[in-house]
């Protein structure tokens, strides 16, 4: 039995075209190397690689895309079986494509069906391959046996999309399940070991079947569906080793798909073109059809859409790359089937007569077509003005993107913006070089561009008003803002930047209404709440301010250390909570914020918040007769003021302490002592001494009689003895 597999794995029964050319591109043997160059060229050459991959497209990526439509469309028995697909589910695609140039949130959902859809696809064609060649090789399988097999590529598929969709997405274009880690290390346990058992049993039996070496090709795709798939997740698990899920869609792996579907596919078609009895069949013809035919699909559309609608090219492009894709994923699962007789015929030399399969049945659409493709002069001017036509637009297109990813060099950026002048990343990149070379009006330019191409897109909007900003241009950036406010009425953070504005041009109640907008449509910007407090608090309205505080701090305790604003500003938001709590006659809370904030400042190494938290602290605990605390804290306070060479502060808060001195009962030479002492500082700071002070003053001398003058020509002695006495 081994030998008769043998002998019919040597023959060329078993092979598509040759053995090398087959397990190399048909059955990607060259996935390993291939994955590894692209993956250490990369890492030292972005840009190299970027281009040459984005090159590789325009010859691999693009003609297998058209490769399933020249399937579907150029026989009318195709086109009408699959009508579904290749009539409505078309326009369908069509349609969405045409809303979601309108629909500013649609492209990520895309995008995720599109990305989590390519493995899916990848495995569907391995999956196919592995039975063509099992079944080229004598192969059998019983209908447990091809379960087995397709549910170790379905378990492989499933392995990657848990992957995928483990934690949050870090793409803005992936929008992931966000699966917890310890559930995904579970499940994929289960699913490692189901895959384990599938395949031992699916691939043993075929195996003792075919024989070893009959079971080659498919082996090399087995392998290439493990590397391809299940070896990303191995690494990530091994060694935290992550792979983008935008690399399954774009770069090499796309491109070693797309080779591998070319090679079928010509195969196929020279078959059945022979099958319908011509003589010959021409590769170089049907390569130029998929060669021009893909860059149709994909070129065109973005261009027409940027310089007609003044659209976004970067988006259009993803727009039309995913649904293109999508479309394909459709089309392709309804038309290749091994089961069809048709298929079957033409790609395991089955018994049936090709020929009888074929069918010569034509519709206008198809004739339309056939002339087209015919000997006409007309039409073969017509077929070399569309190719050169479609050549050099696809020339066009990989310049430009060339330069456009010439980041570092302003002239490139230039004429990447002149080929496409609504290309937002272009105009972004373009704007930021030409700051840097102090070419402002083109900076300008391309900004507002930028905003033209990509209205609902806050990234050139938020750079253009920085800048603006930067250069006190605040009634230009106001007018901006306040344009936007009209499209996005319920962009918060558009709406806490225009009351910025609005504040700095004196819109105080425009200010308070943005920012009142801003909170309803997000109450978690903290930020907004922070202004709308401040604004209130400054139109003498503690009640209104006091919420808008109490919640900022609120939401700020609920971030992350990294995300949180600095502790000085947190501080300050916790004492004019307690400001405010004093003005609406609510003075145990404010005592409780006055402590919250001293405790805050001085694990977090602020020691002016701290002393002046301190002091106010001290002052309402004295109101309360908590003497030996309020005296603790004024001397903290005096502390730390000397320690800051604060004179100002320190002036101020001896007069407080002096004030507690008088009030408490000490001994009044120490409050005279206090007070001479502040009285000394604020002259050296060029202050006045304030009617209550001075009030205190006489009052003390009275008291002291004659010792009074003698403290004022030494008073140390009952200074110290003041910063350091107990109750």
């Amino acid at each position: 039995m081994a030998n008769k597999h043998s002998s019919r794995a040597l023959t060329g029964a078993l092979w598509i075209y040759n053995p090398w050319l087959d397990l190399i591109v048909g059955c990607g043997a060259w996935s390993a190397p291939l994955l590894l160059l692209a993956y250490l060229s990369i890492a030292s050459s972005t840009l190299t690689w970027s281009v040459a991959f984005y090159g590789l497209a325009l010859f691999f990526n693009y003609p297998h895309y058209m490769a399933t439509i020249y399937r579907a469309y150029h026989r009318e028995a195709d086109f009408n079986r699959y009508r579904i697909f290749t009539v409505h589910i078309t326009f369908l695609v069509l349609l969405t494509a045409v809303l979601s140039h309108f629909w500013y949130s649609a492209l990520p959902w895309i995008f995720t069906l599109y990305l989590t859809g390519s493995p899916w696809h990848y495995s569907g064609q391995n999956y196919g391959l592995f039975m063509m060649f099992a079944r080229r090789a004598g192969g059998h399988p019983s209908r447990v046996q091809r379960h087995a097999i397709y549910s170790a590529f379905l378990l492989s598929y499933a392995i990657l999309f848990v992957n995928f969709h483990t934690g949050p997405s870090s793409d803005p274009l992936f929008i992931s399940l966000n699966l917890p880690g310890s559930f995904s290390s579970a499940l994929l346990i289960v699913l490692a070991v189901a895959f384990l058992g599938c395949s031992v049993y699916g691939l043993s039996s075929l195996i003792g079947q075919t024989g070893l070496r009959g079971m080659l090709p498919s082996l090399t795709l087995f392998a290439t569906q493990f590397t391809w798939f299940l070896l990303p997740t191995v690494l990530a698990l091994g060694g935290g080793f992550h792979v983008p899920q935008s690399r399954y869609s774009t770069g090499v792996l796309a491109v070693m798909h797309s080779a591998q579907y070319l090679w079928i596919t010509s195969y196929y078609a020279r078959r059945e073109a022979l099958a319908e009895g011509r003589q010959t069949w021409r590769p170089f013809a049907y390569f130029a059809i998929l060669f021009a035919g893909g860059i149709a699909l994909f070129i065109p559309g973005p261009w027409i859409a940027s310089h007609v609608f003044h659209f976004d090219f970067s988006r259009s492009f993803l727009i039309f790359t995913a649904l293109v894709n999508i479309h394909h994923f459709i089309l392709d699962g309804a038309i290749w089937k091994l089961r069809e007789g048709r298929i079957a015929a033409l790609l395991l030399h089955s018994q049936v007569r090709a020929a009888e399969a074929a069918t010569q049945a034509r519709s206008r659409l198809i004739d339309g077509f056939r002339w087209i493709a015919g000997p006409s002069p007309r039409a073969r001017a017509l077929r070399i003005s569309l190719a050169a036509a479609l050549l050099i637009w696809g020339t066009v297109d990989q310049i430009h993107y060339y330069l456009a990813l010439r980041n570092d060099n302003l002239v490139d950026l230039e004429r990447a913006s002149r080929l496409a002048a609504y290309d937002t990343p272009v105009q972004m990149r373009l704007a930021q070089k030409a700051i840097d070379a102090n070419q402002t009006d083109e900076a300008i330019a391309a900004w507002k561009r930028a905003m033209t191409s990509s209205p609902s897109d806050p990234s050139p909007r938020n750079a253009y008003l920085q800048f603006l900003t930067s250069k006190q241009r605040y009634r230009e950036a106001y007018e901006i803002t306040r344009a936007a406010t009209k499209r996005s009425p319920q962009d918060a953070q558009l709406l806490m930047n225009h009351g910025i504005l609005a504040l700095q041009l004196g819109h105080d109640q425009e200010a308070v209404e943005a920012w009142r907008a801003a909170v309803k449509n997000d109450p978690t910007l903290a930020d907004a709440r922070f202004y709308l407090g401040a604004e209130l608090d400054r139109e003498n309205k503690p009640s209104d301010a006091l919420p808008q505080y109490e919640k900022y701090l609120e939401l700020v305790a609920q971030q992350g250390p990294a995300n949180r604003p600095p502790a000085a500003k947190i501080i300050g938001v916790a004492l004019k909570v307690a400001d405010c709590q004093l003005r609406m006659n609510q003075s145990d809370a404010a005592l409780q914020s006055f402590e919250l904030a001293r405790k805050v400042a001085a694990q977090t190494g602020e020691p002016k918040l701290e002393s002046f938290a301190s002091v106010n602290q001290a002052t309402l605990l004295a109101q309360r007769n908590k003497t030996t605390e309020a005296q603790q804290l004024f001397q903290r306070a005096l502390f730390l003021d000397d320690s800051l060479h604060d004179v100002s502060s320190e002036a101020a808060d001896l007069y407080s302490y002096a004030r507690f001195l008088s009030v408490a009962k000490f001994p009044p030479r120490l409050a005279y002592a206090v007070l001479l002492r502040a009285d000394l500082l604020a002259q050296g700071a060029g202050s006045t001494t304030s009617a209550t002070a001075s009030d205190l003053r006489k009052n003390l001398e009275r008291q002291l009689g004659p010792q009074a003058v003698a403290l004022r020509q030494n008073s140390d002695s009952a200074l110290a003895d003041a910063l350091a006495a107990k109750p």
